[in-house]
């Protein structure tokens, strides 16, 4: 699948403050992902560390956080990789699944899917 931009945003806890951000659509990534910075700015604490592994092979133990994101005027607390200053903010499976949106990869964007309980 080709890889294509959203405009997403990341608030604070209490909804008053958002970042707007140009994220890469990434289903293959477990959560969705910033600049550290940028998550601290909002006041986003991280909750754990978690070891993820990266396109390359490698594996790194990072810091997980929880806060609000905004995708396509859909609103849903989730989890967040503060990753390293300079990486392009990520849109993963997680928020995606939570905010109830698929990808169309011919068209490349977002569709509103229905939840599933099967």
């Amino acid at each position: 699948m080709g890889t294509f931009n959203v405009q997403i945003a990341i608030g604070d806890q209490r909804r008053e403050r958002w970042t707007p951000l140009d994220a890469m659509v990434d289903t293959g990534a477990s959560i969705s992902s910033a600049p550290a910075s940028i998550l601290r700015e909002l006041g986003v604490k991280p909750l754990l560390k978690q070891s993820f592994k990266f396109g390359q092979g490698e594996v790194r133990r990072m810091d997980v956080g929880q806060t609000w994101m905004r995708v396509e005027g859909r609103e849903v607390i989730t989890l967040v990789l503060f990753n390293e200053e300079g990486s392009s903010p990520l849109l993963g499976a997680l928020a995606l699944e939570g905010v109830f949106m698929g990808v169309d990869p011919l068209a490349k964007r977002l569709v509103p899917m229905n939840g599933l309980m099967m």
